[in-house]
């Protein structure tokens, strides 16, 4: 197997798979509860945001390369362009952070879904399953990917059709059922459209599109990087947006008490009615579980895969300590896959993961920000035109500010256990990234490890 094994169709999956696994099974309820039937615009406005992020990444991507560099995502960007490595590292260990938050939540929403199956029971042995069962498919995911880049690729491409193509026939056949058989006006928000509440909403929203960007952390194994990347972003981008829309349209008019009761079932709720036209009620329900766990699926997959590359160009810049992996592995470092999984694996079975996911999305749109502010101060390259990025930088901005708020206000405990994790994650970057600093203004440190 090359390393250079993923072509466009693999890049695609991987950037969808990233995406739409988290935000229609994760944040469609909490986001309906904030804007209701104007949804659909949420994810739109949060989809114009992640698409002007692409264009910076891409164009920041393109300018490293023009300067005989690898090409890189935000730890690379910040490195070669501000030239402060604590800075860079500094971004990485929070979005290495932001990342395993991810992929507990995907893990913690397919264990929830496997066990809601018909015949699957809640408990094994007097133990609750959904801890086992997330664990369980952490470990696959590990397994499949340490297996290489054409295993993986090959996987998620499976995984994402299957999930695309459900959720697409779902949009589909749930459009039809609300113009032509329910008696009921469809919804789409007319009166919410001028309020605040789906701006807000589409900050909440802006997690489910932070996949695209693991691509340029897999560029070791994509032919032709700088050509397929902005390809497949250009791509996934939009399809995700869609995707999103019409399947926020379908679900709260066909389902609006479950989307605000029971939103892990409201899609399966709304399928079940809508098969319940031609008598299949019940297979439509386990269909649309099924894509539920053909998505969280894909997201592990694609997340880990993208991850560990992401671990390990930080291992190569010496961003992370030695033994989190080889650096000059070829593919994965087995290593820093199997601490990523420990790690996720952790955080799943826990159970609580409110925290550590709200954490996860103020990190991306803080680095997405970070990094269309960045692209915009090198607007005067033929790389960067200057519209984009300032879009991406104040959207982001506004949304992360708007994201502080909602925690604050509704989720009072969320916020103090997310300001808590900031706080931790940034007293352990420091004190690794100033290490050096503070052995030399606190002696007696230095002279221990010269006993040492």
């Amino acid at each position: 197997m090359g390393e250079n094994s993923l072509g466009l169709t693999e890049a695609v999956s991987m950037a969808l798979g990233g995406m739409v696994g988290g935000g229609i099974y994760a944040v469609l309820g909490i986001v309906t509860q904030i804007a209701g039937p104007a949804t659909w615009l949420a994810f739109v406005l949060a989809g114009v945001v992640a698409a002007c992020t692409g264009y910076s990444y891409v164009g920041l991507n393109r300018l490293v390369a023009d300067d005989g560099a690898d090409g890189g995502g935000s730890v690379t960007f910040v490195q070669s362009f501000t030239g402060n490595s604590t800075l860079a590292g500094m971004v990485g260990w929070t979005l290495l952070v932001g990342y395993v938050g991810s992929m507990a939540m995907y893990a913690f929403a397919f264990a929830e879904f496997s066990i809601a199956l018909p015949g699957v029971p809640s408990r094994l042995a007097g133990l609750p399953l959904r801890p086992v069962v997330s664990v369980l498919v952490v470990a696959g995911f590990v397994g499949l990917n340490l297996l290489g880049a054409q295993a993986t690729g090959s996987a998620e491409n499976v995984l994402t059709a299957a999930k695309v193509l459900v959720l697409v026939a779902f949009g589909v056949a749930g459009l039809l059922y609300a113009t032509t058989v329910s008696s009921e006006q469809v919804a789409l928000g007319a009166a919410e459209i001028a309020s605040f509440g789906p701006i807000m909403a589409a900050a909440v929203s802006f997690v489910a599109f932070q996949g695209w960007q693991l691509l340029f952390y897999d560029q070791e194994s994509v032919r032709d990087p700088l050509e397929v990347i902005p390809t497949a972003v250009s791509v996934a981008i939009p399809v995700a947006v869609a995707i999103y829309a019409i399947v926020a349209v379908v679900t709260y008019n066909i389902a609006p008490q479950a989307v605000q009761s029971n939103p892990h079932t409201a899609l399966a709720d709304a399928a079940s009615t809508i098969a319940g036209v031609v008598g299949l009620s019940n297979a439509g329900a386990i269909v649309i579980s099924l894509s539920a766990l053909f998505s969280t699926g894909s997201a592990i997959n694609a997340t880990l895969f993208s991850a560990g590359y992401f671990a390990k160009g930080m291992l190569t810049d010496d961003l992370l300590p030695d033994r989190a992996g080889d650096s000059s592995a070829s593919g994965l470092p087995t290593q820093t896959l199997l601490l990523l999984g420990v790690v996720t694996a952790a955080f799943t079975a826990y159970g609580s993961l409110s925290a550590i996911t709200s954490f996860a999305s103020l990190s991306f749109i803080l680095v997405f920000g970070a990094m269309s502010a960045l692209a915009f101060a090198k607007r005067d390259t033929d790389r960067i035109a200057a519209t984009w990025p300032a879009v991406g930088a104040v959207g982001a901005s506004l949304f992360f500010l708007l994201m502080l708020y909602h925690l604050y206000t509704a989720e009072r405990g969320t916020f103090y256990a997310v300001a808590l994790i900031a706080a931790a994650v940034f007293a352990v970057e420091l004190l690794y990234f100033e290490r050096t600093v503070i052995e030399r203004e606190i002696p007696y440190l230095d002279a221990g490890d010269s006993a040492d």
